[in-house]
């Protein structure tokens, strides 16, 4: 069954069992790999993407879910964004199975997020190496020289 969305702002339209995972497809049949699956259980955020906006667990999002809708990823920043060099300056990546997933959701917490919306927003993505505060400055860094 074809499904069309757009990942990262191109129209793509993938042919695939309804009930496959939107993480299997954006890495196996698009080549994006920077979309990690850390547990498969929608538990640690390393495979958060922005669906329409939102930050999702791709791995609990059936194909059909995300037809018609936009999709981004970290490809989708291509190495521009204030927050990947704010994440690499301050810290706030280590082994980099969380990072993708992390920045996505700090991402959608827009310009200057207060301490309170980062710990909201980011509690779905688990670090086990960094500790939080690193990312916390690192996203803290990144508002102050963002010009979104």
């Amino acid at each position: 069954m074809p499904i069309t969305l757009t990942i990262n702002g191109t129209r793509t339209r993938i042919t695939a069992h309804p009930m496959t995972r939107l993480l299997d497809v954006l890495r196996e049949d698009c080549g994006l790999t920077g979309t990690k699956e850390g547990c498969g259980e929608g538990e640690c955020g390393a495979c958060t993407v922005l669906l329409d906006g939102v930050p999702v667990n791709s791995c609990l999002v059936p194909l059909a879910q995300a037809d018609g809708t936009h999709v981004a990823t970290i490809e989708g920043l291509r190495g521009r964004h204030p927050l990947q060099r704010a994440f690499v300056e301050h810290g706030g990546a280590q082994c980099g199975i969380c990072t993708p997933g992390m920045i996505m959701a700090a991402v959608a917490l827009g310009r200057k997020p207060s301490m309170d919306a980062m710990r909201v927003g980011l509690a779905g993505n688990l670090c086990r190496c960094t500790g939080y505060w690193a990312i916390y400055r690192s996203i803290r860094s990144a508002a102050g020289a963002s010009k979104r």
